[in-house]
Protein backbone atom coordinates (compact mmCIF):
# COMPACT_ATOMS: atom_id res chain seq x y z
CA UNK A 1 0.00 0.00 0.00
CA UNK A 2 1.33 3.68 -0.55
CA UNK A 3 -0.01 5.81 2.36
CA UNK A 4 -0.85 9.40 1.17
CA UNK A 5 -1.13 13.14 2.51
CA UNK A 6 -3.29 15.64 0.85
CA UNK A 7 -1.44 19.78 0.84
CA UNK A 8 -4.41 21.71 -0.36
CA UNK A 9 -6.03 25.07 0.66
CA UNK A 10 -9.37 24.08 -1.38
CA UNK A 11 -11.65 21.54 0.10
CA UNK A 12 -13.53 21.14 -3.27
CA UNK A 13 -9.93 19.50 -4.24
CA UNK A 14 -9.48 17.56 -0.82
CA UNK A 15 -13.11 16.22 -2.36
CA UNK A 16 -11.66 15.10 -5.50
CA UNK A 17 -8.24 13.86 -4.65
CA UNK A 18 -9.91 11.30 -1.77
CA UNK A 19 -12.87 10.65 -4.02
CA UNK A 20 -10.36 9.18 -6.65
CA UNK A 21 -8.34 7.50 -4.40
CA UNK A 22 -10.98 5.20 -3.00
CA UNK A 23 -11.00 3.50 -6.40
CA UNK A 24 -7.06 2.53 -6.64
CA UNK A 25 -6.48 -0.56 -4.29
CA UNK A 26 -2.94 0.25 -3.98
CA UNK A 27 -3.77 4.03 -2.06
CA UNK A 28 -4.04 4.01 1.58
CA UNK A 29 -5.19 7.96 2.37
CA UNK A 30 -3.88 9.31 5.82
CA UNK A 31 -4.98 12.96 6.16
CA UNK A 32 -6.27 16.04 5.03
CA UNK A 33 -3.76 19.35 5.21
CA UNK A 34 -4.95 22.72 4.78
CA UNK A 35 -1.58 24.74 4.59
CA UNK A 36 1.89 24.05 4.59
CA UNK A 37 2.19 24.09 8.49
CA UNK A 38 -0.35 21.84 9.22
CA UNK A 39 1.56 19.53 6.73
CA UNK A 40 4.73 20.06 8.45
CA UNK A 41 3.31 19.19 12.00
CA UNK A 42 2.14 15.58 10.67
CA UNK A 43 5.19 14.77 8.85
CA UNK A 44 6.99 15.35 12.02
CA UNK A 45 5.23 12.78 13.78
CA UNK A 46 3.89 10.33 10.73
CA UNK A 47 5.73 8.76 7.42
CA UNK A 48 3.86 8.82 4.29
CA UNK A 49 4.94 7.40 1.01
CA UNK A 50 3.19 10.29 -0.87
CA UNK A 51 1.86 14.15 -1.22
CA UNK A 52 -0.48 15.66 -2.96
CA UNK A 53 0.88 19.21 -2.74
CA UNK A 54 -1.31 22.67 -4.18
CA UNK A 55 1.89 25.32 -5.27
CA UNK A 56 -0.77 28.38 -4.41
CA UNK A 57 -1.30 28.31 -0.40
CA UNK A 58 -1.07 31.51 1.73
CA UNK A 59 2.15 32.56 3.79
CA UNK A 60 3.96 29.51 2.80
CA UNK A 61 3.29 27.92 -1.19
CA UNK A 62 3.85 24.44 -1.89
CA UNK A 63 7.22 24.72 -3.05
CA UNK A 64 8.70 26.82 -0.07
CA UNK A 65 7.68 23.93 2.07
CA UNK A 66 8.58 21.45 -0.17
CA UNK A 67 12.04 23.14 -0.53
CA UNK A 68 12.05 22.82 3.88
CA UNK A 69 11.62 19.32 4.21
CA UNK A 70 15.19 16.72 4.31
CA UNK A 71 13.48 13.79 3.34
CA UNK A 72 10.45 14.46 1.41
CA UNK A 73 7.85 11.69 0.10
CA UNK A 74 7.27 11.29 -3.43
CA UNK A 75 4.98 14.47 -4.61
CA UNK A 76 2.31 14.92 -6.86
CA UNK A 77 2.18 18.38 -7.54
CA UNK A 78 -1.94 19.40 -8.09
CA UNK A 79 -2.02 23.24 -9.08
CA UNK A 80 -4.06 25.49 -11.58
CA UNK A 81 -0.71 27.10 -12.76
CA UNK A 82 1.28 24.99 -15.48
CA UNK A 83 3.87 28.13 -15.66
CA UNK A 84 4.94 26.39 -12.75
CA UNK A 85 5.92 23.18 -13.92
CA UNK A 86 9.88 23.68 -14.34
CA UNK A 87 10.52 24.76 -10.91
CA UNK A 88 8.52 21.64 -9.59
CA UNK A 89 10.57 19.14 -11.52
CA UNK A 90 13.68 21.02 -10.68
CA UNK A 91 12.50 19.64 -7.39
CA UNK A 92 12.06 15.99 -8.26
CA UNK A 93 8.44 16.33 -8.29
CA UNK A 94 6.87 12.70 -9.40
CA UNK A 95 4.22 14.13 -11.59
CA UNK A 96 2.81 17.90 -11.83
CA UNK A 97 -1.68 17.89 -12.17
CA UNK A 98 -2.86 20.64 -13.42
CA UNK A 99 -6.41 21.57 -12.26
CA UNK A 100 -9.04 20.88 -13.64
CA UNK A 101 -7.83 16.66 -14.13
CA UNK A 102 -9.33 13.49 -14.65
CA UNK A 103 -9.33 10.11 -13.61
CA UNK A 104 -7.59 9.18 -16.25
CA UNK A 105 -4.45 11.60 -15.96
CA UNK A 106 -4.73 11.08 -12.16
CA UNK A 107 -4.33 7.15 -12.97
CA UNK A 108 -1.26 8.27 -14.98
CA UNK A 109 0.37 9.89 -12.00
CA UNK A 110 -0.31 7.55 -9.36
CA UNK A 111 0.68 4.56 -11.43
CA UNK A 112 4.09 5.85 -11.99
CA UNK A 113 4.44 6.45 -8.67
CA UNK A 114 3.32 2.71 -7.73
CA UNK A 115 5.96 1.70 -10.77
CA UNK A 116 8.59 3.55 -8.84
CA UNK A 117 7.61 2.01 -5.43
CA UNK A 118 7.78 -2.07 -7.00
CA UNK A 119 11.75 -1.13 -8.52
CA UNK A 120 12.51 -0.02 -5.58
CA UNK A 121 11.55 -2.70 -3.85
CA UNK A 122 12.98 -4.99 -6.07
CA UNK A 123 16.43 -3.38 -5.86
CA UNK A 124 16.47 -3.59 -2.12
CA UNK A 125 15.23 -7.65 -2.81
CA UNK A 126 17.95 -7.89 -4.77
CA UNK A 127 20.38 -6.20 -2.87
CA UNK A 128 19.66 -8.32 0.54
CA UNK A 129 19.65 -11.61 -1.90
CA UNK A 130 23.24 -10.92 -2.99
CA UNK A 131 24.55 -10.86 0.11
CA UNK A 132 22.84 -14.22 1.09
CA UNK A 133 25.71 -17.47 1.11
CA UNK A 134 23.37 -19.62 3.28
CA UNK A 135 20.03 -20.92 3.96
CA UNK A 136 17.93 -22.61 6.47
CA UNK A 137 15.92 -25.18 4.18
CA UNK A 138 13.00 -27.38 6.01
CA UNK A 139 13.11 -31.29 4.81
CA UNK A 140 10.37 -32.91 6.93
CA UNK A 141 10.93 -31.67 10.88
CA UNK A 142 14.51 -31.34 10.15
CA UNK A 143 15.91 -27.39 9.34
CA UNK A 144 18.87 -27.86 7.16
CA UNK A 145 21.55 -25.05 6.85
CA UNK A 146 22.92 -25.04 3.12
CA UNK A 147 25.38 -23.12 1.50
CA UNK A 148 24.62 -21.55 -1.40
CA UNK A 149 27.92 -22.92 -3.15
CA UNK A 150 26.85 -26.81 -2.97
CA UNK A 151 23.42 -25.97 -4.96
CA UNK A 152 23.68 -27.75 -8.19
CA UNK A 153 20.35 -27.16 -9.24
CA UNK A 154 16.51 -27.00 -7.99
CA UNK A 155 13.71 -29.29 -9.15
CA UNK A 156 10.01 -27.78 -9.07
CA UNK A 157 7.50 -30.26 -9.02
CA UNK A 158 3.86 -29.10 -7.44
CA UNK A 159 3.87 -27.11 -4.29
CA UNK A 160 7.34 -29.22 -3.48
CA UNK A 161 10.79 -28.32 -4.48
CA UNK A 162 13.91 -31.00 -4.76
CA UNK A 163 17.18 -29.28 -3.76
CA UNK A 164 19.73 -31.28 -5.89
CA UNK A 165 23.56 -30.57 -3.84
CA UNK A 166 26.65 -32.19 -4.18
CA UNK A 167 26.38 -35.25 -1.81
CA UNK A 168 22.70 -35.36 -1.52
CA UNK A 169 19.30 -34.34 -2.47
CA UNK A 170 16.44 -32.56 0.08
CA UNK A 171 12.87 -32.20 -0.32
CA UNK A 172 11.02 -28.86 0.79
CA UNK A 173 7.41 -28.11 0.90
CA UNK A 174 7.34 -24.75 -0.98
CA UNK A 175 7.28 -23.05 -4.51
CA UNK A 176 9.79 -22.92 -7.11
CA UNK A 177 8.68 -19.37 -7.41
CA UNK A 178 9.11 -18.80 -3.37
CA UNK A 179 12.42 -20.16 -3.56
CA UNK A 180 13.62 -18.56 -6.22
CA UNK A 181 12.56 -15.20 -4.28
CA UNK A 182 15.55 -16.61 -2.24
CA UNK A 183 18.41 -16.51 -4.28
CA UNK A 184 20.63 -14.09 -5.65
CA UNK A 185 20.35 -13.31 -9.14
CA UNK A 186 23.93 -13.41 -10.19
CA UNK A 187 24.66 -16.65 -9.24
CA UNK A 188 21.57 -18.79 -10.31
CA UNK A 189 19.33 -18.47 -13.47
CA UNK A 190 16.18 -20.39 -14.69
CA UNK A 191 16.11 -22.86 -17.23
CA UNK A 192 12.75 -23.97 -17.25
CA UNK A 193 9.52 -23.84 -15.28
CA UNK A 194 10.44 -26.61 -13.50
CA UNK A 195 14.24 -25.60 -13.22
CA UNK A 196 16.16 -23.32 -11.58
CA UNK A 197 20.59 -23.74 -11.89
CA UNK A 198 23.88 -22.28 -10.21
CA UNK A 199 25.37 -20.51 -13.21
CA UNK A 200 28.72 -22.14 -11.72
CA UNK A 201 27.62 -25.33 -11.95
CA UNK A 202 27.26 -26.22 -15.32
CA UNK A 203 29.54 -27.81 -17.51
CA UNK A 204 28.26 -27.16 -21.08
CA UNK A 205 24.93 -26.22 -22.85
CA UNK A 206 24.15 -27.95 -26.26
CA UNK A 207 20.90 -27.41 -27.54
CA UNK A 208 18.00 -27.06 -25.60
CA UNK A 209 19.76 -29.26 -22.88
CA UNK A 210 22.22 -27.87 -19.75
CA UNK A 211 24.66 -30.17 -18.42
CA UNK A 212 25.40 -30.20 -14.36
CA UNK A 213 27.28 -33.16 -13.28
CA UNK A 214 26.25 -35.41 -16.00
CA UNK A 215 22.24 -34.93 -15.58
CA UNK A 216 21.20 -32.95 -18.83
CA UNK A 217 17.92 -30.17 -17.90
CA UNK A 218 15.59 -29.11 -20.29
CA UNK A 219 15.56 -25.41 -21.66
CA UNK A 220 12.07 -24.49 -21.90
CA UNK A 221 10.91 -22.42 -24.76
CA UNK A 222 10.29 -19.19 -23.11
CA UNK A 223 13.35 -19.52 -20.97
CA UNK A 224 15.66 -19.11 -23.84
CA UNK A 225 16.57 -15.83 -23.69
CA UNK A 226 17.55 -16.10 -20.26
CA UNK A 227 20.06 -18.79 -20.73
CA UNK A 228 21.13 -16.66 -24.42
CA UNK A 229 22.38 -13.40 -21.77
CA UNK A 230 24.91 -16.15 -20.17
CA UNK A 231 26.79 -15.56 -23.73
CA UNK A 232 27.04 -12.02 -23.59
Amino acid sequence: MITYIIVDDETASHDILKEYGKEVSFLDFKKSCYNAFEAMDYLNQHSVDLMFLDINMPKLSGFEFLATLSNPPEVIVTTAYKEFALEGYELNVHDYLLKPYGMQRFLTAVNKVHNSFGKKKGLFREQETQNVSQLFIKDDKKYYQIELNQILFVEGYGNYIKLHLEDKTIVSHQTLSSFKEKLPQKKFIQIHKSFIVSRDRIEFIEGNRVSIQQKLLPIGQTYKLNVSKLFQ
